[in-house]
């Protein structure tokens, strides 16, 4: 004879993160390669004064930034592909376009 109440509720078991400690990684991580990239550019300038340094660090640093507002309105997946593509095209035009 089955009794429907003697039976325990599933728990919720989670393996990844909530939604809020994703957006709040994805942002922490974002800040923290804008400031990588504020700092590379300022080495670069240092060592080589061009527009196309400006150009190519200045896109990376506003694609952190776009990353960052994506993240708060909950799109952290596409702020992870963007960033993660975006920053390896800044670092490819670094190593094939700059001198």
């Amino acid at each position: 004879m089955d009794v429907v109440g003697d039976e325990e509720p599933l728990a919720e078991s989670r393996v990844g993160l909530t939604p809020r400690q994703a957006r709040r990684i994805r942002i922490v991580l974002a800040s923290v390669l804008m400031a990588a990239m504020a700092v590379v550019l300022v080495v670069r300038l240092a060592s080589r004064t061009s527009v196309l340094v400006v150009g190519v660090y200045g896109a990376a640093l506003v694609l952190c930034g776009v990353v960052i507002e994506l993240s708060r309105h909950g799109r952290t997946r596409l702020g992870t592909w963007l960033l993660a593509i975006g920053l390896a095209a800044a670092l490819a035009a670094d190593w094939l376009l700059l001198p």
